[in-house]
Order: C-alpha cells, then structure tokens, then sequence
C-alpha cells in the first residue's frame, strides 16, 4: 500500500480538526506544527487499519450487491430439463 497522502486542503482540514478536539476534549492548545506532526503520525502508524476495513466495507457491499444480482439472474432464467 502506498502512503497516505493528502491534499494540502485536505490537510488543513483535518490539522484544524485535531486542534478543535485537542481545545474543546482535553483543554489544551495544540500549535500548527504539533497538529501536522500528529496528523503524520497517525496516518503512518494507524492509518493502514483504516484503509483496511474500508476496503472489507466496500468487499461486504460488493459481496451483497452480487448475491443481489445473482439472485436477479436466477429468477429470470428459463426451466430447462438439464438439471444442475
């Protein structure tokens, strides 16, 4: 998996996430620097388990979706005397 990269908009947002949760949960000021830091941090260390169990969610959509449409094709199929 290649690293996680985000846009420098991206980036922004979620520095000045972690510095809202840091003031208004914990009390305490988190600066631009410390805020970028931890952001690196937990996309390098952590952010392989996110990316994992989205791709299980997306596998789990998908898996549904095609029992859906499996299940579409065998209603439409037509008897024959071949049997399966």
């Amino acid at each position: 998996m290649p690293s996680i990269e985000f846009t420098n908009q991206e980036k922004a947002l979620l520095v000045q996430k972690l510095q809202r949760y840091f003031d208004n949960e914990l009390d305490q000021e988190l600066g631009q620097f410390d805020a970028e830091f931890l952001l690196d941090f937990i996309a390098k260390e952590m952010g392989v388990y996110f990316y994992n169990r989205g791709l299980y969610d997306a596998q789990a959509v998908l898996d549904h979706k095609f029992d859906e449409l499996k299940d579409a094709i065998e209603q439409i199929e037509q008897p024959t005397t071949l049997v399966r």
